[in-house]
């Protein structure tokens, strides 16, 4: 995005700037489905910035759709083919559908959400058994997934949570057909318990390597399918998914929001499988996905039971992830700030722009979700910002001990440089690794590749802990 300079009168810039920002790159990071890469963007006047064919993080056939905050979630949905969360087909042809209906938030949640609908059915003259039904199922929360991402820019905000509920039905549906099927558990956590979901390679007591796997600022719980799931139990791992503060559950059911202290998370995770008998309390691994490669870190730093930790990319300050012009208007004065933000910045904020800005500070503000199903905007930017503030960890990081892989990526959009500086900045022992358009993993998170992803991980992972 080409950025207005910050010497400029405070509203004509702040207008000019947020401009756009939808269709520009990661109006807020930290998450698995926004925008593409910086360069790409369009600038506040609407014209491209100048960048070669060659350069573009998506030639060719991975531009799905031409808005680049709907591409990357589909190069997303697309990439879990692999892992059986998506069909090729499915997903290709939900993609025409929206493209000939026009591309909006409404077509592109009305037709996910019809796509989950459907898969959640048979197939076309088929009696099903327990494993198609069980991958159908798998699909359908990967297609209420897509949905969910932007149903507050719909014609229906209001369903967000009703939408929410359909995918979280249609994964407990994929894991009550597993075999063996996870145990489920809450995991007590304040006053408000975490959901857990613990796989196994099979049901004996037998102590094994196990994974704890973080999700990002709005993944789900398909995406840890992709990015861990699978590939712990093909190599005999345990697996141990999770909803924490400001992610599923308890951010859309519960009203909890994010907390810097991810410690005070993962610690009661570990608590809990130290006490199986299929868990060898001295192999736990943690991974952070997208924004989560913030939050992992942050535990490992302060929960010595952490035998290896992976940053998928390393991130040490989420607020960077806006772009300066939003974290201009964030003033050491809480009423100033809601004044800018309110009276310069709301008014300004094209519908599409608008429904940006909800999704981002949502899993910070339960004010703003509710505010947002209603169709309102948020009032107080205050708040939720300087509670992304505080996931910085900066000044941590130098105390993480456990061995650690950061993970980057090319042409990250959300958090560049954030990963070498993550990597820099350790004194355990440490590896560094870089995925890249050759082997089609580029972008946050390698949407088009995380079966490479996978591998680059768990190799480390089985190396590291035996």
């Amino acid at each position: 995005m080409t950025y207005v300079s910050a010497d400029r009168a405070p509203g004509p810039s702040r207008r000019s700037a947020l401009a756009g920002l939808v269709g520009g790159a990661a109006v807020l990071a930290g998450c698995t489905s926004p925008g593409a890469k910086p360069a790409n963007a369009p600038t506040p006047s609407g014209a491209r910035s100048p960048q070669s064919p060659a350069d573009d993080p998506t030639p060719g056939v991975m531009t799905l759709f031409k808005e680049p905050a709907y591409n990357f979630s589909c190069l997303w949905a697309l990439g879990g083919a692999g892992f059986s969360a998506a069909e090729v087909g499915e997903v290709l042809t939900a993609v025409n559908a929206v493209n000939k209906a026009g591309l909006s938030a409404q077509t592109y949640v009305k037709t996910f959400r019809e796509l989950g609908d459907k898969v959640t059915g048979p197939p076309p003259g088929s009696k099903p058994d327990d494993q198609t039904t069980r991958f159908r199922a798998l699909r359908a929360a990967q297609y209420y997934a897509q949905a969910l991402f932007f149903v507050l820019g719909s014609d229906d905000p209001g369903s967000e949570e009703d939408l929410y509920k359909a995918g979280r039905g249609a994964w407990d549906r994929f894991c009550d057909l597993c075999d063996p099927a996870p145990v489920k558990a809450n995991v007590p956590y304040g006053t408000t318990p975490l959901p857990v979901w613990f796989f196994r390679p099979d049901p004996s007591n037998t102590r094994r390597p196990t994974v704890i796997l973080t999700n990002g600022s709005d993944g789900q719980n398909v995406d840890m399918w992709t990015y861990g799931v699978a590939a712990a139990l093909d190599r005999g791992w345990n697996a141990l998914v999770y909803d924490g503060p400001g992610q599923g559950q308890l951010l859309f059911v519960d009203q909890v929001v994010f907390t810097p202290t991810w410690e005070k998370v993962v610690g009661p995770l570990v608590d809990w499988l130290s006490e199986r008998p299929d868990v060898d309390p001295s192999k736990i691994g943690l991974t952070g996905l997208s924004m989560a490669g913030d939050l992992a870190p942050r535990a490992a730093a302060f929960e010595d039971r952490i035998a290896a930790l992976v940053a998928m990319p390393g991130c040490v300050e989420p607020w960077l992830g806006f772009p300066a012009e939003v974290r201009e208007i964030l003033t050491p004065s809480k009423e100033e700030t809601n004044r800018i933000w309110n009276e310069e910045v709301v008014p300004a904020l094209s519908p599409a722009d608008a429904a940006t800005m909800k999704k981002r500070i949502e899993p910070f503000s339960v004010p703003a979700m509710l505010a947002a199903r209603e169709g309102r905007m948020f009032t107080d930017f205050y708040t939720p910002a300087r509670r992304i503030q505080a996931l910085t960890i900066t000044d941590i990081v130098p105390r993480i001990k456990t061995p650690t892989l950061v993970l980057d990526y090319e042409d990250e959009q959300f958090y560049p440089g954030q990963a070498q500086q993550m990597f820099d900045a350790l004194t355990a022992p440490k590896d560094y690794v870089k995925l890249t358009a050759a082997e089609g993993a580029q972008l946050h998170c390698s949407p088009m590749a995380p079966q490479v992803h996978c591998e680059v991980v768990f190799d480390w992972l089985q190396g590291t802990l035996g």
